[in-house]
């Protein structure tokens, strides 16, 4: 599961509690979060993982410093049903976004009876024309996994902030090279989703004041949030099947709407091959 969190915009206290309830509902095994607050002890994260039995980490517990913005922003934060650990942190920040603070998390999961699965969970730049830094970004996530990459299939899940056209996901999705360098994972949605996805909507009224600074013009919604799994090419001996992929969060609980992104819920049949 993905789902951008809003860091403390709006009413912080009462999205945090509809996230939890919805986290406690959906009962998800590996989930990447994006824009956390964090606090010494646990902060937003904590919050929004209480009683839900996952493991969380921040970036901020395993980055050195705090990049500017933080405390605006949040950072990236992944929780997991079992045991992982973090085995790198890659800072995606280029001389165009120094205030983005969003660091990439790599984890390891053991999945029981399964073996380890990598788990990368990132963020890449927002701005609607900073296209050329994701695909930066992307060629430096996909060497990110092919540096500690399991022979479960990686998975992959967060906030691109571009759509699928968008030369960045054309690249993870094996349908153009970059550098002249090609790689190939399966986009979830695009396998068991039903409809466009839209994760960015001005029919959200927590995106809609976003929307309006970053694109001003009306009916803007995006699919910009993906689950990502590798493909047989990089893992020959496993397989990673997309059951379903349905959007969380994309309708108000009484009035509140939990953020200003919809999740996604994917559900995954992960194995090797006999």
């Amino acid at each position: 599961m993905t789902l951008n969190v809003w860091n403390s915009q709006g009413d912080s206290g009462a999205r945090g509690a509809v996230i939890n309830a919805g986290l406690r509902r959906l009962d998800p095994d590996l989930v990447a979060l994006q824009e956390v607050l964090w606090e010494p002890g646990g902060g937003q994260l904590g919050e929004l993982v209480a009683g839900t039995g996952l493991r969380g980490t921040h970036q901020a517990e395993v980055t050195a410093g705090v990049a500017p913005g933080a405390d605006r922003y949040g950072g990236n934060a992944i929780a997991t049903r079992w045991p992982h650990r973090i085995v790198e942190t890659l800072d995606l920040r280029g001389v165009g976004a120094p205030d983005v603070p969003w660091e990439t998390l790599a984890a390891l999961v053991e999945l029981p009876g399964v073996g380890e699965v990598l788990f990368l969970a990132p963020t890449t730049a927002f701005r609607m024309e900073a296209e050329g830094e994701r695909e930066r970004e992307v060629l430096a996530l996909t060497d990110l996994d092919a540096r500690h990459r399991t022979a479960l299939p990686t998975v992959i899940a967060g906030d691109f902030n571009a759509a699928p056209d968008a030369a960045s996901l054309r690249y993870l999705t094996g349908r153009q090279s970059l550098a002249g360098r090609g790689v190939q994972y399966h986009d979830a949605w695009e396998i068991a989703g039903d409809g466009p996805g839209y994760t960015w909507s001005d029919e959200n009224p927590n995106a809609a004041q976003d929307i309006e600074y970053l694109v001003r013009q009306p009916r803007h919604r995006r699919r910009i949030d993906y689950v990502l799994v590798g493909s047989p090419y990089a893992h020959p001996k496993a397989y990673a099947r997309v059951r379903s992929a349905v959007l969380a969060f994309d309708t108000p609980s009484g009035d509140i709407w939990a953020s200003d992104h919809f999740g996604v819920v994917v559900d995954l049949d992960i194995g090797m091959l006999d």
